[in-house]
């Protein structure tokens, strides 16, 4: 059906279009590695009016568009579908502004998350939006699914970062609204528009990111609990006691095992097992004094008896090593074909209920389960891996489709949410009246209807 389109969007647009041989395998389908399609046309604008040139022109033919950044979303949401124009944003990157006064970055949406943190970082800031994919995806991907990460406790969600936005809607206008301030009360916030909508309303071309200042001191240690209640008396004192509790990261055993597992070079600091670890990170703004106090807090209460081992990082190398152990969720999925991944989200107070249900509601029925919980925690975000090396193929994808809807009914069942950060996608859809009243769906309907009328942008993503 694109076919007969290709030669009118390339002389639109020249020099940007790749069709046939040219698009590679990596446009086909997002990290979720679930139904991919190969696109017939991939766009590459480099310009801010390409894109609005493009949906212009889609809009007018109704054609529709999936908005791909660095594809490193595990909901499906760019994975293109049927006669969908690929609109890839990777040549629409760069850093177009760091203002020091302000104390903000601004920067082009293809521009890598990772690229964003080095330039922050040179200019003597600190940009705190952090996640495992950070050399590979972009911040209009982060901004598109609201992206959560390693930070959210302290410095919230990427609504909290973005001050301001340029945003492409789906007839081709281009929305400016590059904020600097953080106060602007002068009517409707329209950024909070497009963060988070998955590109269904329009598409974020640039980005106004809050900076802070860097951090004098950073501590890191990993800990060992044998119950969760301790492990959330750990995180209530651990905020009381220390002056800012940037990072707290929870992790099962049965993660931790199969991370060491797969990657033999990390070495568990730990003399035996435990139940459960966190790593727990803190800032402040005195060196020595943080430093001793941080010391401190850890061992007053490894003597209360709530915690029960604690390694503290030395050196930068040894806060990294730590990381690779709470990031090595990447050997995890790029070696199991068959498996549900889930970024749930559920209240901390029922939190050890929620992953004790599901272990029991799964067991029952599949065999040979295989679990791996770790996340975010102290924000209600849970990952959870889920899949059997028992059967064939066709099982273990049966098994994998069991294992989906089975979780998602607990999610709901206990208030949580069926996605944290990672946004509903396509493959998340079908669950989303799980989490969301009828009235809320509703209005999201309203706004898509209103603002993409013919209904070109993502289609059949969230709703």
């Amino acid at each position: 059906m694109l076919d007969k389109y290709y030669r009118e969007i390339e002389n639109l647009l020249p020099n940007s279009v790749l069709v046939g041989d040219a698009v590679s395998d990596k446009y086909a389908v997002d990290w979720s590695a679930e139904d991919a399609h190969q696109p017939t046309i991939v766009v590459r604008p480099k310009r801010v009016e390409d894109v609005s040139a493009l949906l212009a022109y889609c809009s007018a033919n109704r054609l529709s568009v999936v908005t791909q950044g660095g594809l490193t979303g595990l909901s499906g949401g760019a994975t293109p579908q049927q006669d969908e124009v690929a609109l890839s944003l990777e040549l629409l990157s760069g850093i177009t502004d760091i203002d020091q006064q302000s104390m903000t970055l601004s920067a082009l949406a293809g521009t890598p998350l990772a690229e964003l943190q080095q330039a922050a970082q040179d200019a003597g800031f600190y940009l705190p939006l952090d996640l495992g994919a950070r050399g590979s995806c972009t911040i209009g991907g982060n901004v598109a699914t609201n992206a959560g990460g390693n930070q959210v406790l302290y410095y919230g969600m990427t609504r909290a970062l973005v001050l301001g936005l340029t945003a492409v809607t789906a007839d081709g206008t281009v929305v400016r609204s590059m904020n600097k301030m953080l106060k602007n009360n002068a009517g409707y916030d329209i950024k909070q528009l497009f963060i988070g909508s998955e590109g269904t309303l329009g598409v974020v071309t640039e980005v106004v990111l809050r900076l802070y200042p860097q951090a004098v001191s950073k501590k890191s240690a990993l800990c060992a609990f044998s119950h969760f209640d301790d492990v959330v008396e750990f995180l209530q004192a651990m905020q009381r006691r220390l002056p800012k509790v940037t990072a707290f990261e929870l992790m099962w055993s049965n993660y931790t095992e199969r991370v060491y597992a797969m990657n033999p070079s990390y070495r568990d600091p730990f003399n035996k097992k435990h139940p459960l670890y966190v790593l727990i990170e803190a800032e402040g703004g005195d060196l020595e004094r943080d430093s001793q106090l941080f010391d401190e807090v850890l061992a007053d209460y490894l003597e209360q008896g709530g915690l029960v081992d604690a390694v503290i990082a030395q050196s930068h190398a040894d806060a990294e090593k730590f990381w690779q152990l709470r990031d090595g969720v990447m050997s995890i999925l790029a070696n199991i074909k068959h498996r549900a991944n889930f970024d749930v989200g559920v209240p901390v107070s029922v939190m050890s209920e929620f992953v004790q249900r599901v272990e029991q509601v799964l067991s029952e029925t599949i065999n040979d389960l295989k679990l791996c919980t770790f996340g975010h925690m102290a924000d209600g975000n849970l990952h959870i891996l889920a899949w059997t090396d028992s059967g064939g193929e066709a099982d273990k994808a049966k098994a994998v489709a069991f294992i989906y809807q089975k979780v998602y009914e607990i999610v709901g069942d206990m208030d949580g949410t069926v996605t944290a950060e990672h946004g509903v996608g396509a493959m998340k859809r079908k669950y989303l009246h799980l989490c969301r009243s009828e009235e809320e769906i509703a209005l999201m309907r309203l706004l898509k209807q209103a603002m993409d009328p013919k209904g070109i942008l993502n289609p059949n993503r969230v709703l």
